[in-house]
């Protein structure tokens, strides 16, 4: 049996493991699930991940959840380039260092723009609240502000001339406000000629096609959404409202 990844590429973390093992030449069976057609749909990740969500890892008999431990396995595997996660102690310590970072900053603002401008509203049928979009782009402001002044620096890549796993985890995240139209690549060059680095360190062609249904977003609301996931999920999206 051979290496199954569980993924769907509305997800971040999905899509920052299906970069890595493309740009890699990691053979693996791409298992497609569908997670807002409902519980049917993500079945077969359920069976592989103990937490029930993706991404999922399925390699034999052995089974991994979480993003950062997957793309830590394969790169570790598959003994790929020493740059995604270097053997350099300092250099590797500063790519933990940007992942510790990340989940408490670039991912816990960047996807609320999503949800506030396309997903609560097509869950809830509740139209957009500005003030609230507003107050999400402030803090996504703030953690971008950090992120070029602390991590990336005046350096092309986070940690120094190539690209690492911590470039990967960031792109992805960034895109999220871009498929919904907010560009917070437009007005600063020095994020905009990373983003364009970290394309090109990957391949453009993978990475518009990882990201094409995050750049089709509008396509989303044409999605028969599972009937009992949007009962489970309106009430707690509405929170988000207030």
């Amino acid at each position: 049996m051979g290496l199954e990844l569980y993924l769907d590429l509305l997800s971040q973390p999905c899509r920052s493991i299906y970069i890595f093992a493309r740009s890699n030449n990691i053979p693996f069976e791409f298992k497609h699930v569908e997670l807002f057609k409902g519980p049917s749909n993500s079945e077969g990740a359920g069976k592989v991940s103990l937490l029930k969500k993706v991404p999922a890892l399925k390699d034999g008999d052995f089974t991994l959840a979480e993003c950062t431990a997957i793309l830590l396995y394969l790169s570790r595997k598959y003994n790929t380039p020493d740059h995604w996660y270097p053997a350099d102690i300092q250099q590797r310590a500063r790519v933990d260092e940007y992942l510790s970072w990340h989940h408490a900053n670039i991912r816990a603002n960047a996807p609320k723009t999503m949800w506030i401008k396309v997903l609560i509203p097509l869950f809830t049928g509740q139209p957009l609240p500005s003030e609230k979009l507003q107050e999400v782009m402030e803090g996504l402001s703030t953690s971008l502000k950090q992120f070029e002044e602390r991590f990336l620096q005046d350096k092309d890549f986070i940690i120094g001339s190539e690209i690492s796993l911590a470039d990967l985890v960031a792109i992805v995240e960034l895109m999220q406000p871009v498929g919904v139209g907010c560009d917070i690549f437009e007005d600063r060059p020095r994020l905009r000629e990373w983003r364009r680095r970290v394309e090109d360190a990957v391949g453009k062609e993978l990475f518009f096609q990882a990201h094409e249904m995050i750049l089709n977003i509008k396509e989303l609301s044409n999605i028969q959404i599972d009937p009992q996931l949007k009962e489970q999920l309106a009430p707690v999206l509405m929170k988000m409202l207030k």
